[in-house]
């Protein structure tokens, strides 16, 4: 399902794939955790796809909850963590100069 969610999302069409994400990031959450890596990429790609629809508030908070989170379970210097906050950055920015 993730990897379907991956291909609409490459083919823009955000709305089949946030409905998969939404649904495969809580079934990760169930059954591996809220801190699980799988969980935690699949928030960090849901952030992406609000993003590109426009919902940038939206995407800024869960991609906070994603970098805080990779920070705490996969380390400040882990590849995955280091690229959500590289984004989140760039969000902000982005955010503070649209404002």
């Amino acid at each position: 399902m993730a990897n379907l969610a991956s291909t609409f999302w490459n083919q823009g069409r955000w709305d089949e794939a946030e409905k998969l994400e939404v649904e495969v990031m809580e079934t990760r959450k169930e059954k591996f955790g809220p801190t699980h890596p799988d969980t935690l990429t699949i928030m960090n790609n849901l952030a992406f796809t609000w993003h590109a629809q426009g919902r940038i508030t939206d995407a800024i908070d869960l991609l906070d909850s994603c970098v805080q989170l990779r920070r705490h379970t996969l380390g400040p210097d882990h590849p995955d963590t280091a690229s959500s906050t590289k984004a989140l950055n760039v969000w902000r920015v982005g955010q503070v100069s649209v404002s």
